[in-house]
């Protein structure tokens, strides 16, 4: 019988079992060879994937534990959030949402284009498709910009690759909001608010000229979309552009509401002597813009503060920013680079005005 076990292994079992050994044998080293992943850089990936999530899961059960601590605090933060929108970000930002999609739907866009596409080539290296958004973002306010970007690009008039290059530099602060809540509420000044908005549409055209040029050159055939369009009849092109405008409100009220109620339960945790504090107010302003600015001083630091903050725009903007690009597949990859970029030149062109403005 052990005779015929070992004859048996030998005729059957060690000839299929070769070459399966062999095979699993060598997966390994042509996993490795296609695709090598050194030990060291795997366990850093796995130890910084594992941070995010602690840290995320550290700020979630804060807020929670804040919320539920002050209720009081998160209910009135968001009942002042909800007049903020009703009062200031709906009327300001729903009839420029309104207005981008009507110019898209009727090609009044394409005339816009055609008449800025001898300014928009030599100074940022694109074409003028996407001038309506950058003409919009810096009428309109956040995230006026970003959405014409993306409202052109779905509607093939503005390619991919230039509508997210274009976010470089197209979504600004509005007029509005610099010269009444920033130049009336915050420094009692028409002129610094006026001074404010010079410096940041100047700070978002030069980010735009620097950061361009810094990237590889667009292809001719990616710069220009040669598809022909139908346009849309205005009986059709206006409720779509209500319907449009309606979501897009919405989008941005909701992160309107929920950074108001995450900022005021911050701002309750801090003791009270570091809240009228500039770094508190940086602080803030980092995450929500109108919060932020509203807390600065009515001085020299403090306008030099204010002009970074409406550069940056603060993680409430960058979310309704994301959330504007929608379904039009616009990657923010230069986005928050051109921010940090522009809100840094800020600083720099706000340091002459400082003289005149508080002498």
């Amino acid at each position: 019988m052990a005779r015929r076990g070992r004859s048996f292994r030998s005729i059957v079992i060690s000839p299929l079992a070769k070459p399966y050994a062999l095979s699993l044998a060598m997966l390994p080293v042509r996993a490795a060879a296609s695709s090598p992943v050194p030990p060291h850089r795997l366990s850093a990936g796995v130890t910084d994937m594992k941070f995010r999530v602690c840290a995320a899961m550290a700020a979630t059960l804060f807020c929670l534990l804040s919320l539920l601590l002050f209720p009081d605090t998160g209910t009135q933060a968001a009942h002042d959030a909800l007049v903020l929108c009703a009062q200031t970000v709906i009327p300001s930002l729903f009839p420029f949402f309104v207005l981008s999609s009507l110019l898209i739907s009727c090609g009044a866009s394409e005339v816009l284009a055609s008449l800025l596409a001898p300014l928009m080539r030599p100074l940022f290296g694109l074409s003028g498709a996407g001038a309506a958004a950058l003409a919009l973002g810096l009428c309109g306010g956040y995230p006026v910009g970003a959405r014409t970007a993306a409202e052109l690009t779905e509607s093939g008039v503005l390619p991919r690759e230039e509508g997210e290059r274009l976010l470089l530099f197209c979504n600004n602060a509005g007029p509005g909001f610099l010269l009444g809540i920033c130049g009336g509420a915050v420094f009692a000044s028409p002129r610094a608010g006026a001074a404010l908005y010079l410096i940041h549409v100047a700070s978002a055209l030069f980010t735009g000229m620097l950061l361009t040029r810094r990237l590889p050159p667009l292809h001719p055939s990616r710069t220009v979309s040669s598809a022909k369009r139908e346009h849309v009849p205005l009986s059709a092109a206006f409720p779509a552009a209500v319907q449009g405008a309606l979501a897009g409100i919405l989008n941005v009220c909701a992160f309107v509401v929920i950074f108001q109620v995450l900022t005021c339960l911050f701002l309750r945790t801090l003791p009270a002597q570091l809240l009228s504090s500039l770094p508190c107010a940086l602080l803030v302003g980092f995450f929500e813009l109108t919060n932020g600015v509203m807390t600065l001083p009515n001085t020299r630091a403090g306008f030099l503060a204010c002009a970074v903050l409406l550069a940056w725009g603060g993680l409430s903007v960058h979310c309704q920013t994301l959330g504007a690009l929608g379904k039009s597949g616009l990657s923010a990859r230069y986005y928050l680079r051109g921010k940090a970029v522009q809100a840094l030149l800020s600083l720099i062109l706000s340091l002459p005005a400082l003289p005149f403005l508080f002498p």
